[in-house]
């Protein structure tokens, strides 16, 4: 039964700094990507007349703009689970070290 209640508790590790570090890891990723993805795309729909032809702006921004957003998803999550492994190997060496 699901009543819209829930709580989020954060491992020791894990903390708000670390959505923070991935999202701004991410932006500054996905600006890089976006800046050397349009250099081709631009290049190309000036050069090749097929993409001339049939690459309009908004085909052009689209495929700028999916490059930035790969990039941007793809580093967010490359950090958080960075974070998770880190967290993990704490736990774990914590554990090791509390035995008798």
């Amino acid at each position: 039964m699901d009543d819209g209640f829930r709580i989020k508790i954060n491992s020791p590790k894990e903390s708000e700094m670390t959505i923070h570090d991935a999202t701004v890891s991410g932006f500054k990723n996905a600006a890089i990507a976006g800046v050397v993805a349009s250099g081709p795309v631009l290049a190309g729909c000036r050069a090749f007349p097929w993409a001339k032809a049939n690459l309009n702006y908004t085909a052009q921004a689209l495929l700028i703009s999916s490059a930035s957003i790969a990039a941007f998803f793809i580093t967010a999550d490359k950090t958080i689970l960075e974070n998770a492994k880190q967290n993990s190997r704490a736990k774990f060496n914590k554990s090791v070290s509390e035995r008798p």
